[in-house]
């Protein structure tokens, strides 16, 4: 009876504690799940009449949100301003949650509460500069001190230009108290070895990263660091502070972060072991060791090497940290990444541009003898300008010219130089994307043009024309037609690879056609000629950006194979075309004869990497079937079209005659047809059992034939 008695009463005692002591539920203050914003109150058009399902046009992705909706201060783009308020409530708990992305400026781009009309909590997204991303990360406040007190909350978008939004979810009252944050950690390290590796993790929030020395910022990039377990370690290259003492500054970390401590010394890079043998790397187009990469910069071949720089984020798999990769090659195909050519500084990202050989030493920049190497790049801040720096070591380091900008800021979508000299004025003519912006019928829009500038010593440039309606990355070149060297016509071109032909008198480009289609595939952007190819060669050589991705790398995107250009004759007029300057062979495939009705075999092999080649005369209803690593190509004889993997072009007979020559990577197909008039760059990710080719035929016989194909060799060694 008395245990009994006891087993009741602990019972009861326990059961009483538990009610005593259990969390009182959250309060959902908003959640943006309506079809409107209720009870909240919009002012001004940046956050519309309701919440947004996510990316809003113009927008990179955004996710990290709950449910369906959030409030997104995009609508209109960042030139849009407002606020969006609360109906007033009681805070009933002594904390709020909430998720927050976007711009991170105080006063401009925030979320705030309000007690008595007054500010007494706020908060910004992540984003102070270019790059960053758009998703939503954790937030919150402690309120103990208001606890019992009307409140509203505002969300408040008052910037224009980069990051001037703000994106806000499920804000709620808890008594769960929020995640707590330190606040700039730091860490010093003394630098003994070559290489320091930072951990990240695909899809993490992104922390802004500072590396000083005594004081000074060195080194500044977002990144997307690994609390705990890496996917992949970014590397910086610290080799010019051996021995000395460097610190290590990052923004905010978690309070159980072990992401400092993470970050090592290496002589070499982490991985190195599996480096080019990656599941997804290309194995016939460079691609970055390791983070993202983007538009071609800077083509030029300088004392017996071609210099390849680009667009590149080294510290993450997306868009970001704009800096200037560099890679070096003697023969186009085999590729060695260099150290980083240029770094964002205090004028901002390093943006597009291109380079040149300073043979005369107009810059004053040569020293004994020696030409500078020069790059033109936009520095892409507030403003946004245009700059120089210099090599006169072969391309080994760069110096920044001090008398940067060379070129001011027209308006603030002004980017790209590409460069060149024109010997018949003995000066350097600049090619510059410039958008002016304007408003049409109530609507905002924008005017494309490209700006064309001339110097005599690449420091001191004037505007002397302009053309409309090219986008981005314009690249300026002469051609002769069929190879015949009196008869030159000049061709711009934008970033689209859209061009148009023309003369030019050294200050002004005069079209004689429209703008004409470049690439007619999917995936091919902002491409650009090596600039400074000797004479004798003669050859126009292209490299454009493939936006092909690798999923799951510590890599992303690659470049086109080096193509040829050509200009020649149609029955509409001279036009451009593409060839591939193609990776070694390993075996070639003998020809094949097919018959209507049959498939041949044309290549059985492991490793996918292969050209397929293929000239015919077909009869009037012949269609050609080919599959390479499951992919499939075809071409109508009837309709005299091409299609690639489902996507289709026009591709018309040369004399009767169609010829096709189709490469195959680990993720890209390019396609080369209509003697190169029709260029189909496609990004691709072949599935099932790959390293196989083959070719069929229905309908009619085909009156002469020849297929191949050819096994290639990797172009890393």
């Amino acid at each position: 009876m008395k245990a009994a008695t006891f087993s009741h009463l602990a019972l009861v005692t326990l059961l009483g504690s538990l009610v005593l002591t259990r969390a009182a539920e959250d309060i959902v203050v908003a959640n943006f799940e309506g079809p409107n914003y209720g009870a909240w109150k919009a002012v001004g058009q940046a956050f519309g009449p309701a919440p947004a399902r996510g990316a809003l046009p113009g927008q990179m992705a955004v996710d990290g949100f709950e449910g369906r909706g959030l409030v997104n201060s995009f609508v209109g783009g960042d030139q849009s301003t407002g606020t969006l308020t609360s109906a007033t409530f009681q805070i009933a708990r002594p904390y709020f949650r909430f998720l927050i992305g976007g711009g991170g400026y105080p006063n401009e781009t925030c979320l705030n509460l309000r007690v008595d009309g007054k500010i007494v909590r706020t908060a910004g997204g992540p984003n102070l500069q270019s790059g960053g991303s758009e998703r939503l990360q954790p937030g919150g406040w402690e309120v103990i001190e208001f606890l019992g007190r009307e409140a509203v909350l505002e969300i408040v978008d008052r910037r224009t230009g980069g990051w001037g939004h703000i994106n806000v979810d499920q804000i709620v009252q808890t008594e769960r108290k929020p995640p707590v944050e330190r606040r700039n950690a730091t860490r010093e390290l003394v630098i003994r070895k070559r290489y320091l590796h930072f951990p990240v993790k695909n899809g993490a929030a992104k922390k802004i990263v500072e590396v000083l020395e005594a004081g000074r910022v060195e080194r500044f990039f977002d990144l997307e660091l690994a609390d705990g377990d890496a996917d992949w370690w970014a590397f910086l290259d610290v080799s010019a502070w051996q021995g000395r003492k460097l610190t290590v500054k990052v923004n905010k970390l978690g309070e159980d972060s072990s992401a400092l401590e993470s970050i090592s010394q290496e002589d070499a890079i982490k991985g190195a072991e599996n480096l080019y043998r990656e599941p997804l790397r290309p194995q016939l187009h460079f691609s970055a060791r390791r983070g993202w990469l983007n538009d071609p910069n800077g083509l030029v071949f300088y004392r017996g090497e071609y210099h390849l720089f680009f667009q590149h984020n080294p510290y993450g798999w997306g868009w970001g940290n704009m800096h200037w990769g560099h890679a070096k090659s003697r023969d186009l195909l085999h590729w060695q990444e260099q150290p980083e050519a240029l770094y964002p500084d205090a004028m901002g990202p390093m943006f597009s541009g291109s380079a040149v050989v300073d043979w005369k030493n107009t810059s004053g920049f040569g020293t004994n003898n020696e030409p500078p190497l020069v790059l033109i790049y936009t520095a892409a801040g507030n403003p946004a300008v245009q700059c120089l720096a210099y090599s006169t070591d072969g391309g080994k380091t760069f110096a920044k010219h001090g008398g940067n900008p060379v070129v001011p800021q027209i308006t603030s979508g002004n980017r790209d130089p590409k460069v060149i000299w024109h010997e018949p004025t003995q000066r350097w003519v600049m090619t510059l994307y410039v958008g002016f912006d304007e408003t049409k019928d109530g609507k905002k829009t924008t005017r494309h043009t490209i700006h064309f500038l001339t110097s005599p010593n690449l420091k001191d440039w004037k505007v002397v024309s302009q053309t409309d309606g090219f986008f981005e990355c314009p690249d300026f070149f002469e051609l002769s037609i069929d190879g015949k060297i009196k008869n030159k016509k000049w061709i711009l071109t934008g970033a689209s690879s859209e061009y148009m032909i023309g003369t030019f008198d050294g200050q002004k480009f005069t079209s004689e056609t429209p703008k004409l289609p470049g690439h007619r595939g999917q995936s091919f952007y902002a491409a650009q000629t090596f600039s400074d190819i000797p004479a004798k060669d003669g050859r126009r050589i292209q490299i454009g950006w493939l936006q092909a991705p690798s999923p799951g790398m510590p890599f992303n995107q690659a470049m086109s194979l080096p193509l040829e250009l050509k200009l020649l004759s149609t029955p509409e007029g001279p036009r451009l075309s593409w060839q591939p300057i193609m990776p070694e062979a390993m075996s070639r495939h003998g020809r094949v004869q097919v018959k209507p009705g049959d498939t041949k075999a044309l290549t059985k092999q492991s490793t996918g990497l292969m050209a397929m080649e293929a000239e015919f005369e077909p009869g009037a209803d012949s269609e050609l079937k080919f599959t390479v690593n499951n992919m499939p190509v075809s071409y109508s004889a009837a309709k005299q079209e091409l299609t690639v993997n489902g996507h289709r072009v026009t591709a018309p007979m040369r004399g009767g005659k169609q010829r096709l020559t189709i490469i195959s990577d680990r993720t890209v197909l390019e396609v080369f047809a209509s003697d190169g008039l029709v260029y189909v760059p496609m990004p691709v990710l072949a599935k099932g059992r790959q390293g196989e080719a083959t070719v069929a035929l229905t309908g009619a016989a085909l009156r002469s034939q020849r297929f191949s194909a050819t096994d290639l060799r990797s172009i890393w060694k």
